[in-house]
C-alpha cells in the first residue's frame, strides 16, 4: 500500500466548497451538510449521501492526517462518478479490489455486506468502489490514528 499526501487522487471536475465543522473532521471523511448550514462526518450507517469528503487544510500547511477541530472552516470536495479519492476506512474490514464501500455512519467508508441479487436494498447508497485490497484490522505501526484507501467514486 502506498501512502498518499492528499485526499483528491483523480479529479475531473474539482466541484469544491467551504463549511464551517461542528466537530472534529479528519481529511478524507465522508462528510454532510447539517441543516445549520455547518458539516458532519456522515452520521448514517449504509444510509444515502452526496459524496462529500473533507479535505487536507494544505493552505494551512496541514497534512492529510491533522484534524479540523470544531468552528474551522473545512475544504469540501464533491468528487463525481469515476472520480479517485483517498477516503477513511473503517476498522476492522477486510476489503478486495471491486468490493462495493457504503457509510460506516461515522465519516468511514465500509464494505457493502452481501453481493447478491437478493440481498439489494435500495435504502443501501453505495459511494464508491475500492481501488485497493486492505485489512484494516492490521496494525498501521502506530504511525496515523486514521487508515485511507484509495476508491473510486460509483
Amino acid at each position: 500500500m502506498t501512502i498518499k499526501n492528499t485526499i483528491k487522487l483523480k479529479k475531473f471536475l474539482d466541484i469544491q466548497e467551504e463549511f464551517t465543522a461542528n466537530a472534529a473532521i479528519f481529511p478524507g471523511m465522508l462528510v454532510e451538510l447539517m441543516s445549520t448550514g455547518k458539516v458532519r462526518k456522515h452520521a448514517t450507517k449504509d444510509g444515502h449521501v452526496c459524496a462529500m469528503f473533507a479535505l487536507e487544510d494544505e493552505l494551512q500547511g496541514k497534512t492529510i492526517h491533522d484534524a479540523y477541530a470544531a468552528g474551522d472552516q473545512v475544504q469540501v470536495w464533491i468528487p463525481q462518478r469515476g472520480e479517485r479519492v483517498y477516503a477513511l476506512l473503517e476498522d476492522g474490514q477486510v476489503i478486495a479490489i471491486g468490493d462495493f464501500m457504503v457509510s460506516a455512519g461515522n465519516g468511514h467508508l465500509k464494505k457493502q455486506q452481501g453481493t447478491g441479487v437478493s440481498d439489494y436494498n435500495p435504502d443501501i447508497k453505495i459511494v464508491a468502489v475500492a481501488l485497493e485490497a486492505m485489512d484494516s484490522g492490521q496494525s498501521s505501526g502506530g504511525n496515523f490514528p486514521q487508515r485511507h484507501i484509495r476508491v473510486m467514486i460509483t
